[in-house]
């Protein structure tokens, strides 16, 4: 760990000096109490760095929770081995999967499924459901989708051959129109207060306003349909794996978990309003899921509790390079040879999702040996993503 001054510790061994200029002015914000974490796959954002852990007192930034509201993780083990899958054409099952989750931007569910329903209606019943509907209306055809970017759905086989199913997924449009509204209400609040800021994406609102209640409403409607997005998934790919080996999957061990968030939290002795911009909650012996990129290793983990991290660790990887330039520098021809031997996309697509358009993953968890124990390794052998 690095106390780069009193407001900002880092677990990033990898930090460029631009990621480290923005979680500087980030931590120089008058209410962060008692200091911010910069976890080990840090990088730039907007606004505030991805892989920041941010506790306020009496605010809260918008665009440090992000516009992709409770993305997360899901994983679950099933009873099934390497034994299993032996012999059969995992391109089927990629194929199964592709066609019973829309993924990619934009795409949706042509009908409620019947699984879905009682996830809805749960959502309907929720403070932040008349923001929804205004935001975006169509939103109960988003539940049970992936969309694109980083968002995956893999089958893994762990360190014992073990099948595990494993996916990214946050809360899809409606998710991000919502953010959208607040960031953009917080720059409209510091502004006709007169607040000069060193970002516009660092505007925040102060607690006690109509405005600031209106976004934690918004917010932990967003984060609870990004975790019922990712149950509506796991639902549909337990069933297409469940089709394809023929035998009904059993759930032995289940993992979820947000990674861009806030909660209400006590650190240092007082209560907070701790915002993880990727990064995940990682108390004493908590499960945690922290993926690699495509053709990498992931891991399922227990927390170590560590009070200066503010019990936070990795979401991931961490962004190596921009899409842009990833599509620029790499080829489809090593994108296949990465991906030798997993089932997935074949696209030019996922060019700007090659493994080193990302931080060394195994550099990462070396950084996060303080925060977290590794209770599994994953690698996957199907991998499925939206372009």
């Amino acid at each position: 760990m690095e106390k780069i001054n009193g407001r900002l510790l880092s677990w990033a061994s990898i930090l460029e000096p631009s990621t480290r200029e923005q979680a500087e002015r980030t931590a120089a914000m008058p209410f962060i109490h008692p200091h911010m974490a910069l976890m080990p796959d840090a990088h730039l954002g907007k606004g505030a760095t991805v892989g920041s852990v941010i506790p306020t007192l009496g605010a809260i930034i918008p665009a440090a929770v992000g516009v992709d509201i409770g993305c997360g993780m899901m994983a679950v083990r099933t009873q099934f081995d390497a034994a299993d899958l032996t012999g059969r054409d995992l391109s089927v099952l990629h194929g199964q999967i592709s066609r019973a989750i829309p993924l990619s931007a934009g795409r949706h569910n042509k009908k409620v499924r019947a699984t879905a329903e009682p996830r809805i209606e749960e959502l309907r019943a929720m403070p932040g459901i008349a923001q929804a509907d205004g935001a975006a209306g169509h939103w109960p055809l988003q539940l049970g989708s992936l969309g694109s970017g980083n968002h995956f759905i893999e089958v893994s086989l762990d360190e014992k051959g073990r099948v595990w199913l494993f996916l990214h997924s946050g809360s899809r449009g409606v998710g991000n129109k919502l953010a959208s509204v607040h960031i953009r209400r917080a720059q409209e609040w510091c502004r006709a207060r007169g607040i000069e800021l060193a970002d516009r994406d660092l505007a925040y609102l102060e607690e006690g306003t109509p405005e600031f209640d209106a976004y934690i409403e918004a917010l932990r409607w967003a984060q609870r349909f990004a975790h019922l997005n990712r149950e509506e998934m796991m639902d549909r790919v337990v069933e297409q794996v469940g089709r394809f080996l023929d035998d009904d999957v059993q759930r032995l061990d289940q993992v979820q978990c947000h990674h861009n968030y806030t909660e209400r939290e006590e650190h240092y002795g007082r209560e907070v309003w701790l915002s993880r911009k990727g990064a995940i909650s990682a108390r004493t012996g908590q499960p945690g899921l922290i993926p690699g990129s495509m053709g990498t290793a992931s891991y399922v983990v227990a927390g170590k509790g560590n009070v200066e991290s503010l019990t936070s660790a990795p979401h991931g990887a961490g962004r190596n390079y921009s899409r842009t330039a990833a599509r620029r520098l790499f080829t489809r021809q090593d994108l296949e040879s990465r991906m030798t031997g997993i089932a997935w996309g074949h696209s030019n697509a996922f060019l700007d999702e090659h493994p080193d358009a990302y931080k060394d993953i195994d550099v990462i968890m070396r950084d996060a040996a303080d925060l977290v124990e590794v209770r599994h390794t994953l690698r996957q052998v199907v991998n499925v993503k939206g372009d």
